[in-house]
């Protein structure tokens, strides 16, 4: 009986391993399709020459990180990627494409810049979205990731109205609105109770207001 378990056994193995011989090396499961997903400005082509997998390759000789990788790096209009498997014969490829939330003006043309500060396009930005004046505008630069993590707190109300956001440093941040009004924000921290004590305060006559400290706003 141990026998026949040991030999029952043996050829479970061999067929397991002659069936993943078969799968890493059949062309019935290789890549003969690319499915691209959630791109708009990004095309298909560009996420194809840098995915670099050849029509015929095995599906599981398909490295998905390394590819993701390859297409983030290629693309930095891209903020994630992801390369699945999808058999018999796919490659499925999701791009989540960055969204400029401030531009800035540099002497080769208009920056777009993301949520996440990162510096990703030279365009023309959207409609509506607020110029960023700092001293090194850009990826990497503290003062442009608190400035657009300001905007990003924002109430929606106040963030349409945001013309310009300037940051002399990430904890000296102002808004100035369509209007020409200004907020002096201050830094990041505190920017809930901020965010509640500004709408009100713009009710009132002024031209400068001040919730640096939301604890004593000021109207000048």
């Amino acid at each position: 009986m141990r026998l026949r378990t040991v030999l029952i056994g043996g050829v479970v193995v061999i067929a397991l391993l002659a069936a993943i011989v078969v799968a890493w090396t059949s062309p019935l499961l290789s890549v003969r399709s690319v499915e691209v997903t959630g791109n708009d400005i990004i095309t298909r082509e560009e996420v194809l020459e840098s995915l670099n997998i050849a029509d015929g390759t095995p599906l599981l000789q398909v490295g998905t990180a390394e590819a993701a990788q390859r297409v983030a790096s290629a693309l930095p209009r891209a903020a994630s990627v992801r390369v699945q498997r999808v058999y018999p014969s796919t490659v499925r490829v999701t791009v989540a494409e960055r969204v400029a939330v401030v531009y800035f003006d540099a002497p080769d043309g208009t920056h777009s810049v993301d949520a996440e500060g990162v510096d990703f396009a030279v365009e023309p930005p959207p409609l509506l979205t607020p110029r960023l004046v700092t001293g090194s505008p850009g990826t990497g630069d503290p003062a442009t990731e608190a400035a657009v993590q300001v905007i990003g707190l924002l109430p929606p109300e106040l963030a349409v109205q945001v013309q310009e956001i300037t940051a002399g440093s990430d904890s000296d941040i102002s808004l100035t609105l369509v209007d020409g009004r200004v907020v002096v924000w201050g830094g990041v921290e505190r920017s809930d109770r901020k965010a509640a004590v500004i709408l009100p305060l713009l009710t009132q006559p002024g031209q400068q207001f001040d919730v640096a400290s939301p604890s004593l706003p000021t109207v000048r």
